[in-house]
């Protein structure tokens, strides 16, 4: 009975120091015990930040490309707030008709514009009103008005041509120019091409080649002419 005993005694403690070891290592190589995050939190996506990092088209060619039909649609997020029809009423926002190119936080007489806007200066024109679209709180901070923005630029290039139909406004920026493409006109000429710029080492293997020798007859036919 006592040796049964010393044995189940044994083997226990024996497990005991095995399991001791085992956490011991697996701290040490798993850093169980530790708190701390990962340097980088998530997992790399290849090619997001390429893509994240691509500049959209300009103000101009999205602005040549809106469609005010379009614009009218999503502008049905604003008219809780505001109209855009000429003699429209101020509601929790000012009225909009004829807004591009009037003075930012002054073109709707009688409203109550908020310090941010009123005090802002410039006018409406297109990059201000695209910028206001895309985050009114980034344009002007301490704005009253809550909404968040616009987040597509063909959204807010839609809206700005609406509200353009709604009592015009100066002509649209141009668009950008586009980059100049890969071989065009004022690229040098391939070396060998008649005019083109001779390669020196081509040219100094050419005169290393074997050279036509002129026929000795007809040398001995011209003297005889003589």
């Amino acid at each position: 009975m006592t040796d049964r005993f010393n044995t189940i005694a044994g083997w226990t403690l024996f497990a005991g120091i095995v399991a001791l070891g085992l956490s011991s290592i697996s701290s040490r190589i798993f850093h169980a015990d530790s708190h701390e995050g990962p340097e980088t939190a998530g997992y790399p996506i290849e090619g997001a930040e390429e893509e994240g990092g691509e500049a959209g088209p300009d103000l101009g060619t999205l602005l040549a490309a809106a469609d005010p039909a379009a614009g009218e649609k999503v502008f049905a997020k604003c008219v809780s707030c505001h109209t855009a029809d000429q003699g429209g009423a101020n509601g929790i926002g000012p009225n909009v008709y004829a807004i591009i190119g009037k003075p930012i936080g002054k073109h709707a007489a009688g409203f109550a514009y908020s310090s941010a806007l009123a005090d802002h200066g410039g006018d409406w024109n297109y990059e201000n009103l695209d910028k206001w679209l895309a985050s009114p709180a980034g344009f002007a901070p301490g704005t009253k008005m809550s909404f968040a923005g616009l987040s597509k630029p063909e959204d807010r290039a839609n809206v700005i041509a609406f509200l353009k139909s709604k009592g015009g406004g100066p002509d649209y920026p141009a668009p950008a120019a586009p980059a100049a493409a890969e071989g065009a006109e004022g690229e040098a000429p391939a070396a060998g091409v008649e005019g083109g710029d001779v390669n020196p080492v081509e040219a100094a293997g050419a005169m290393g080649d074997e050279q036509p020798v002129a026929d000795g007859s007809a040398a001995v036919g011209n003297a005889s002419q003589e």
